[in-house]
């Protein structure tokens, strides 16, 4: 069973967003938990906390379908010890609101190494300091998203990812997330049947499908191989629907957040239902 939805807005507060989700038709979403553009935010009141979760039973959303994504200002692969230690202090601050609100993922681009150090140096940090946060936390499990390969960016290679799970002590609480477009983009192909497929083997080879916790659906404005973020709408760029077909038909996407980061909000529930549309009708 496929669990869609969308990255929805938490403006107001954060116990709006799963009003804002099942308004869409929903039966997943994605969040940020502050202000994703700020380093410090307002601790949670305790009224915050239990509107949240009141909300979430509510409007019909387990926990598990639930994608917080952290703040674009972290970057835990930082050579410079201050900085990284202001990304430390706020990626923590992530996992620990995502505990008090009682959800289970927290999505994390890796991180970047600014050409200031080695890959391999730069990955090894990354996996440190995801390590400290999970010793201060508890029940959240941290998925690292592939990136487009942008920049100095981290995490555009299936390898960038399995060696930084190496590297995390827990192994039960970290996990990946696939992103459709940043993968394409990054020069994983997706434009027929038969290159989803190697694709997708390619990962469970590198990284494995036991580590695969969401997945966001998004087409990309740009061509195959281009190394840039640049999401579009379902069918509107260069990913085929075929590829969305192909996940949508594959049992190992099944009983996870599979999110929505396309252009136009407005079509999401258009998007959600083309998406479920795809699925086997035994499903």
């Amino acid at each position: 069973m496929k669990f869609v939805g969308a990255h929805v807005s938490a403006q107001g507060g954060v116990y709006n967003a799963p009003v804002n989700a099942k308004a869409i038709g929903a039966t997943a979403f994605a969040l940020f938990t502050k202000n994703q553009r700020q380093w410090v935010a307002a601790d949670y009141t305790e009224d915050d906390i239990i509107r949240f979760r009141t909300a979430l039973e509510e409007n019909g959303f387990s926990p598990d379908y639930v994608l917080p994504h952290d703040s674009f200002l972290i970057n835990l692969g930082n050579a410079d010890r201050g900085k990284r230690k202001r990304s430390q202090d706020a990626f923590t601050d992530e996992m620990h609101r995502c505990q008090q609100l009682g959800l289970r993922l927290l999505n994390m681009h890796p991180g970047s190494h600014l050409r200031e150090i080695s890959e391999e140096a730069c990955l090894a940090l990354i996996a440190e300091g995801i390590n400290r946060s999970l010793e201060v936390t508890e029940g959240v499990t941290c998925v690292l998203e592939n990136t487009a390969g942008q920049g100095s960016n981290m995490g555009h290679r299936f390898e960038h990812l399995a060696t930084i799970i190496d590297q995390v002590d827990d192994k039960s609480r970290i996990g990946v997330c696939l992103d459709t477009c940043h993968a394409f983009s990054a020069g994983y192909d997706l434009r027929s049947e038969e290159l989803c497929r190697q694709t997708f083997q390619e990962f469970e080879d590198v990284v494995g499908f036991k580590y695969l916790r969401g997945m966001h659906l998004n087409d990309s404005k740009t061509p195959f191989d281009s190394r840039k973020d640049r999401h579009h709408s379902l069918g509107e760029g260069s990913i085929p629907l075929v590829a969305f077909e192909y996940i949508m038909r594959d049992s190992r996407f099944d009983h996870m957040p599979l999110v929505l980061e396309t252009v136009d909000m407005t079509i999401w529930p258009q998007e959600i239902q083309l998406l479920h549309g795809m699925e086997p009708a035994n499903a």
